[in-house]
């Protein structure tokens, strides 16, 4: 790895944490870019590089993370949890929980949460992480043990390569 690159991974951390920190904060793209010394679009190249989403999806992930514990207690409308974590339309943040959850935030709030009350936060953070829903999604993870939890074009890969496999679908 060059030194360029070193500084520039050291950049893109200094800009993960900084989302991870202020995630309630007005952040936009163009800021944080300027903070890393690069332009919007290269920012937004090497992010994806290195971390697998862009820094839209990967804030708008934390949001929804912190989102889903302040809905869990339960004393908070869904409206006060959108402002709290920083979003400024309860339209879009709806949407997105909803895309990253599969159930929208008030369906999520009214759920019962106390089984998961003896889990620590540490291991709860890491199996509740919001992961987009699709409807292929789904359907796999309804897959009965008889069937392939495998979508074919992965298979054809997996034939190729088990590297370019394991980047070309994750579940």
């Amino acid at each position: 790895m060059t030194p360029e690159e070193l500084a520039t991974l050291v950049r893109l951390r200094q800009a993960r944490d900084r989302m991870d920190r202020d995630y309630a904060q007005p952040l936009d793209v163009p800021a944080l870019a300027r903070a890393a010394y690069m332009s919007p679009a290269h920012f937004s190249r090497q992010f994806r590089a290195a971390y697998g989403e862009t820094p839209y999806s990967y804030l708008m992930t934390r949001r929804i993370e912190r989102a889903k514990a302040l809905l869990r207690r339960g004393d908070l409308s869904v409206t006060d949890v959108c402002m709290e974590v920083g979003c400024t339309s309860l339209g879009s943040f709806s949407s997105r929980f909803t895309e990253l959850v599969g159930e929208s935030p008030s369906a999520y709030r009214a759920r019962d949460h106390s089984d998961g009350a003896v889990v620590p936060a540490c291991v709860d953070k890491v199996h509740s992480r919001p992961r987009r829903v699709t409807p292929g999604a789904r359907a796999r993870s309804t897959a009965t043990p008889e069937e392939p939890d495998t979508p074919p074009e992965a298979s054809r890969i997996e034939e190729a390569s088990p590297q370019a496999a394991a980047l070309a679908w994750t579940p």
